[in-house]
């Protein structure tokens, strides 16, 4: 016994030692970008900055993540869903679009605010040699011609950002200090009201939001920018410096919201001081949590450049991830589409790779702040719906509120469930008792009541009032149907199948009794030959963007391929999605699409997918852009407005490619491509917190698990015959169809091999 848990230790040090993300997956380049959305990214969740080159100068765009003017613009006073109805039916759509979108399109708030920048003369310094992200350390560092070196970064724990020059010319001391000391850049909230397009979708110019000039108070090693927002709300922006002997500077920042900026003391070097072995610390356990290992170098770069991007944006105490989180636009404007929180796609899409890449802390953001804001959730249910119960708007602020625009998605009436799934998944990742008592259930109990609320029985079936799927139709009146889109019915019946299992195992059969009731009281999914529908009576007619038909495949996991009656309806539904084609598709739209094709097993499609997107919809520095930026070759959209959701919907596409988990079973190495004949993964998480590890190498296979918590797993193979390596607290039963049952004690491990 002793041998085998020392295999298995040893098997568990080497999947740690290797998930530290190798040198070639840095962001690395001869030359500073010169847009500020190619610029290096670096934060912390609360904090951000993208470093770049703007004319001559050296240039921190600085961000913070809680900066927002919080104005109402919406009055959900004057009109309710109900109301909506009325006029869709009525064909009078104009009054709705004045109330219900006209505030977010005229009104510049509520808003997220970009903070400011840093600047610093480097024009002396000649050419750049290096810049080059380290993505182990997320540190910044920039060689140029004159030997000069610039390090940067943004401590993983500490809302503060370091800075530092070394090397600097000693015959031209003075002068090169002097050239050097930092330059505060506030926003022109006095400028104009737009600056030159630069094609990223840009919102309304600053000046908009009326507010008065900042204050900036200088001495001779450190600035403080003072800027009022709206009533009596302001930040503030605190950068310190110092020369130091050896030819070099070595500087700190930070931003505060609504209180003073404060820096903590910094010492002689920002590598080498305590501050940075904590941060190193941080971004190594980071590292450890899992890995990937596949034969697609494009593919699985951008993989770990998304990996670190989750690490610079979520953090415990942080907001959830915003559109551009804490890298907002720095192009004198405010952000694509105000910089706010899309739960219509954007925030679901950027916390999907969590969970299976074993991220449940930074996956706990979402669920924490829709916690937060659960109180001002339940006043709008209550307004908008006048039913008891909680829901969500589709676009909200940092507090909570609702902004409108396209109401059929920012007032949806089923987004609190697509919400929902998230402390589900929190709970079926981590099997955390605490965490299904008191977040879990209750959040889906409150959900499930809303929705049983909302919807009325007519002979026998459950109808929802009014339907919509995003973003078929934009916002026409004819985005709205009478009966239920595939996308609104699809998540009710998730939402309730979860209630069902949430009750039952918080000890309320009684409850999981009457959820049952009502899910079979939602009719069928509207079907014919091409598939999902988008509605009854609506086919999917042209390209689009949004895969809202097709929920109940993914991420909802309602229909499954290995259901010969899911299986037809899911390959007459793909079948017609690339009869269309992809010119109406956005960047995200290609990696869901990867996610749906490998929950079909169609590996070769999904990679291809994979490819499209790391290839043609990133920015140089890996943002997700949503066009095509080489010109239209695989969509109409050749836009830049950078975007996350692509970028984290992404990651979810590689992983599901190497595991899935879903009804009651796991899969290993589901949809490899034949052409991969060495792949390895190393504690990928799955449903009912197992970590696994496997690898296939010239078509053998060897899985690791570990069972966290203990309990049931019924394990898919990519191979028939196995051989047990190990095992400790597990038992097994291979029922010699393609899947074993594993019953394990928590901490049980298990090492699998195929047999020729």
């Amino acid at each position: 016994m002793k041998r085998i848990v020392s295999f298995f230790c040893i098997a568990v040090c080497i999947a740690s030692l290797s998930a530290q993300p190798k040198p070639e997956y840095n962001l690395q380049f001869n030359h500073l970008a010169t847009r500020w959305d190619e610029g290096m990214p670096v934060g912390n969740g609360m904090m951000g900055a993208l470093v770049w080159q703007k004319d001559s100068m050296l240039r921190l765009s600085l961000d913070r993540a809680d900066l927002w003017d919080e104005r109402k613009a919406l009055d959900l006073s004057k009109f309710n869903f109900q109301w909506v109805k009325k006029h869709v039916l009525a064909h009078d759509y104009g009054t709705v679009h004045q109330l219900g979108d006209a505030p977010y399109d005229n009104i510049v708030y509520p808003t997220k605010l970009p903070a400011v920048a840093i600047e610093f003369d480097i024009h002396s310094f000649g050419n750049v040699l290096s810049n080059v992200l380290d993505i182990k350390t997320a540190l910044n560092t920039i060689k140029f011609q004159n030997g000069v070196v610039f390090n940067c970064y943004i401590h993983a724990l500490e809302q503060q950002g370091y800075f530092d020059f070394e090397n600097l010319p000693a015959t031209e001391a003075d002068s090169i200090f002097a050239s050097i000391t930092p330059h505060l850049i506030p926003r022109d909230y006095a400028g104009s009201e737009q600056t030159k397009n630069d094609n990223s979708h840009s919102g309304e110019g600053l000046r908009k939001l009326g507010y008065a000039k900042g204050t900036v108070t200088k001495n001779e090693d450190a600035i403080r920018y003072h800027q009022p927002t709206y009533e009596g709300h302001y930040y503030e922006v605190l950068i310190k410096w110092k020369r130091l002997a050896g030819n070099k500077v070595i500087g700190t920042w930070t931003i505060s919201n609504d209180k003073p900026a404060v820096v903590s003391a910094f010492s002689t070097s920002i590598t080498e001081s305590t501050v940075w072995k904590t941060h190193v610390n941080w971004w190594k356990n980071f590292w450890s949590k899992s890995s990937v290992n596949i034969p697609d170098t494009l593919i699985e770069k951008q993989y770990y450049l998304e990996q670190y991007k989750l690490g610079c944006v979520a953090r415990k105490g942080a907001p959830a991830i915003t559109l551009q989180a804490v890298w907002t636009a720095d192009n004198g404007s405010l952000p694509p589409w105000k910089g706010d929180f899309h739960n219509d796609l954007n925030t679901q899409l950027s916390y999907w790779s969590s969970y299976t890449g074993n991220h449940l802390l930074e996956a706990a953001t979402y669920t924490d702040w829709l916690w937060k804001i659960k109180r001002k959730n339940h006043q709008y249910t209550k307004q908008y719906f006048q039913v008891d119960g909680l829901n969500v708007p589709g676009v909200v602020t940092f507090d909570g509120d609702p902004m409108g625009g396209w109401i059929q998605y920012s007032l949806s009436p089923t987004i609190g469930a697509w919400c929902a799934q998230h402390f589900y998944w929190q709970w079926k990742y981590s099997m955390d008792d605490a965490f299904l008592k008191n977040k879990a259930y209750p959040y889906i109990h409150e959900v499930a009541s809303y929705l049983e609320n909302i919807t009325a029985l007519k002979n026998g079936i459950r109808k929802l009032p009014l339907s919509s799927s995003p973003e078929y139709n934009d916002n026409d009146i004819n985005a709205w149907f009478l009966n239920w889109s595939n996308y609104d019915l699809s998540l009710s019946k998730f939402l309730f199948t979860a209630a069902i299992e949430v009750s039952d195992s918080a000890g309320k059969s009684e409850e999981a009794i009457h959820w049952k009731k009502i899910l079979n009281e939602l009719p069928d999914y509207n079907v014919n030959e091409t598939g999902l529908t988008v509605a009854p009576h609506q086919n999917l007619d042209v390209s689009h963007r949004h895969m809202s038909p097709y929920m109940a495949i993914y991420p909802l996991a309602l229909l499954d391929v290995n259901k010969p009656e899911d299986k037809i309806i899911i390959e007459n539904s793909f079948k017609h999605l690339e009869e269309k084609g992809t010119g109406g598709w956005c960047g995200y739209s290609f990696a869901w699409m990867a996610c749906l094709y490998a929950r079909a097993y169609e590996a070769d499609k999904a990679v291809k997918d994979l490819e499209i997107f790391a290839s043609n919809f990133c920015s140089p520095n890996s943002f997700h852009l949503n066009g095509d930026q080489k010109g239209g070759q695989y969509s109409n959209f050749t836009y830049r407005p950078f975007t996350l959701e692509g970028n984290f919907a992404f990651a979810q596409g590689v992983q599901e490619l190497l595991l899935q988990s879903r009804n009651g079973y796991i899969q290993v190495f589901p949809a490899v491509p034949a052409s991969w004949q060495n792949v390895s993964f190393n504690t990928l998480r799955t449903e009912g917190a197992f970590l696994v590890s496997a690898k296939k190498m010239n078509g053998t296979y060897e899985i690791k698990i570990l069972s966290e918590k203990g309990g049931r797993a019924k394990l898919k193979l990519p191979f028939k015959t196995i051989a047990i390596v190990s095992q400790k607290d597990v038992q097994v039963k291979n029922n010699g169809d393609g899947f074993i049952m594993l019953n394990c004690n928590p901490g049980g491990t298990i090492v699998i091999k195929s047999l020729p």
